[in-house]
């Protein structure tokens, strides 16, 4: 199954794991120590920033470049739905190196694995030290169990700083620490179309209903991240029209703000 664009464990804590709500503001650790190199699988949304956020923040790692999966054809984070002008401005902002996905529409498991498979020679070329990949996973036990399992015979480890942190107490986290974020794709059946396209704050935390995760985590709605303390400036978005795909998810067009954040 394709989950988020990348292949996601007991509730107890788990190395690389500090302490709730303390993400060091997502700056980089200074401590000199030689750190565990780390890819982080990025969806561009909250989940995936608090992972970075979590990762800076521990002297054991330093992550070196992000994952990403983008559809041909849309030129779209895949799951997301957001523009590759949006990630591209992500990027620049994070000041870390990109490795793409790249799948076709409507994609096989097989055919994603294959692109899974290519991205991670490419990794092995360009980072052959890193042999650790960081997921934003939170709960699913499936999930964990397939990324494990998707890594198990290429030579990296699956790591997930966040996993089992009470997600109603990680949606605050979020809010508090500064992050700015507006829910993308929302997953009608779940959530009510209208959720697409709004900030990620306090008011809309209080509007779910009471059946939804405060993160998501089980694929009510997506987000994408503008702004917060792991980016070295805020990117700049406008709210475009919202259209329903597949008889069921409403996706949010979020378009760049003029002037362009990424730099020419």
């Amino acid at each position: 199954m394709i989950l988020n664009g990348t292949p996601a464990v007991p509730n107890h804590r788990q190395r690389g794991q500090t302490p709730l709500g303390d993400f060091g503001y997502g700056q980089r650790s200074i401590d000199p120590v030689i750190r565990e190199p780390v890819i982080l699988s990025w969806s561009g949304g909250k989940d995936s920033s608090l992972t970075l956020a979590s990762l800076r923040a521990d002297p054991r790692y330093e992550v070196v470049a992000l994952l990403t999966s983008v559809t041909r054809g849309y030129d779209r984070v895949s799951i997301h739905g957001v523009r590759r002008e949006l990630l591209d401005a992500q990027v620049a902002a994070l000041g870390l190196p990109l490795v793409e996905i790249e799948i076709e529409p409507q994609s096989s498991n097989s055919a994603y694995e294959a692109a899974f498979g290519d991205a991670l020679n490419r990794l092995n070329m360009s980072f052959p030290t890193a042999k650790t990949m960081a997921f934003g996973d939170l709960f699913l036990g499936d999930v964990r169990a397939y990324r494990e399992q998707a890594l198990s015979s290429t030579g990296f480890s699956a790591l997930f700083p966040i996993w089992g942190r009470d997600t109603g107490e990680l949606a605050e986290a979020f809010i508090d620490a500064g992050f700015v974020a507006h829910l993308v794709c929302v997953d009608t059946q779940q959530l009510a179309a209208e959720f697409a396209g709004r900030q990620f704050d306090r008011s809309l935390l209080a509007e779910l209903p009471s059946a939804i995760d405060p993160c998501g985590e089980r694929g009510e709605f997506h987000t994408f991240v503008s702004g917060g303390p792991i980016f070295d400036r805020p990117i700049g978005v406008a709210r475009g029209e919202t259209v329903l795909r597949d008889g069921r998810f409403a996706f949010c067009d979020l378009l760049p703000a003029i002037p362009a954040t990424v730099e020419q």
